[in-house]
């Protein structure tokens, strides 16, 4: 048997192999940080019966009650990722599976490749009218491209869509890419409306660093990106630097930012309720918002999530807060579970990749209908 998480986006401590039964595990923590959750690692083994791969010590993970009814996600082409036995004993994750084929891959959720990001860029560029931006560099000289999606023209919103500044959640490149599929689909009525009155600005990774080197929250040098929004730098996280210097350039209209939560079995919304320029137009603009997005789609709802902010207890850190007050603007965190939706559970596949794309796609309707609201 041999287990390997030597590739892009892989993560994962070989502690024993001692036999199918008994192989113990373990995650590395984001470097220079205490962060740690995603895994991603390759088993090749001959023997066809059941394995018994367990991850040691996760009780101090990052989010501990993301393990509670958790099941990891398995896949031998590493194109179709589907769920396998995952068990939470209070302090090791026990993941069971009888390999079909003489390799598989296992991960936290569905990897996105930092090739596929590219492939992403390379095919949006593609299209008439998609503009690819160089915006600078990250830690380890990875570059951080922008797309712009629509023709400039005078009276246009400036709708922003960033993803992945936490990179272990990869649901939310799947959701851009879903969003990118949708968008510049001719024939799709809702985008030909929306690229009429709007220019998107998108950013499909916003932590290419953390991505490739199997980090869950940070960039290469241990920096939560999405806590540096009130000064970012160039030292320590030139991912934010470079984004919001485009962003006090164009404008911003809407923000929203992508992320995947650990804990909550359910898709939300985070608004900003406690930045100190709150009020009533920012009000109605986030609960039309609401409406329009339960309207767009029944995997979307209102009723688990997190608490609101009390008025003026905003974190100005954190992207959407510091967005939404800088610009004025309808600035939201969209959260995805690791899980499964539990108004709709799928038990093969959980939360999936395809229904992230089929997410992003949806939001675009509860864009369009709050569109003439925006300013």
């Amino acid at each position: 048997m041999y287990i390997t998480s030597a590739f892009d986006s892989g993560n994962i401590e070989v502690l024993s192999v001692e036999s199918p039964n008994a192989i113990e595990l373990k995650i590395r923590p984001d470097t220079n940080s205490e962060f740690f959750q995603w895994f991603h690692f390759k088993l090749v083994s001959a023997h066809q019966e059941e394995h018994v791969l367990t991850i040691k010590d996760v009780a101090g993970a990052a989010y501990p009650k993301g393990w509670e009814n958790y099941q990891a996600v398995a896949s031998y082409d590493r194109e179709h990722w589907f769920r396998v036995p995952t068990e939470f004993n209070g302090s090791e994750l026990v993941i069971r599976h009888t390999p079909e084929q003489e390799s598989v891959y296992f991960a936290y959720f569905a990897p996105y490749s930092w090739e596929r990001h590219q492939d992403l860029l390379q095919w949006a560029q593609q299209s008439a009218w998609v503009r690819q931006e160089h915006l600078g560099e990250t830690l380890d000289g990875r570059e951080m491209s922008l797309l712009v999606v629509g023709e400039p023209a005078e009276g246009k919103r400036n709708i922003w869509v960033t993803a992945r500044q936490h990179p272990g959640e990869t649901m939310a490149e799947w959701f851009i890419e879903g969003l990118l599929e949708h968008l510049l689909n001719e024939d799709e009525p809702v985008s030909r409306q929306l690229l009429e009155q709007a220019l998107f600005y998108i950013v499909p990774n916003m932590n290419p660093d953390g991505s490739v080197r199997g980090h869950l929250r940070t960039n290469a040098i241990g920096v939560n990106l999405n806590r540096e929004w009130a000064e970012p730098s160039l030292e320590r996280s030139p991912e934010v630097f470079h984004v919001l210097r485009k962003m006090n350039e164009v404008g911003v209209d809407c923000f929203l930012d992508v992320h995947g939560d650990e804990a909550i079995p359910y898709n939300f919304i985070a608004g900003c309720e406690g930045i100190p320029s709150y009020d009533k137009r920012h009000e109605q603009l986030e609960e039309a918002f609401r409406t329009a997005y339960l309207a767009a789609t029944p995997e979307f709802q209102v009723t688990h999530g997190y608490e609101r902010d009390a008025p003026g207890t905003a974190n100005l850190t954190v992207a959407s807060a510091a967005v939404g007050e800088r610009f004025n603007c309808l600035a939201f965190t969209i959260e995805m579970p690791f899980k499964d939706n539990d108004d709709l559970p799928d038990p093969y596949q959980g939360w999936s990749d395809s229904r992230s794309r089929q997410f992003g796609r949806d939001t675009l309707k509860a864009v369009l209908d709050v569109l003439p609201m925006l300013r």
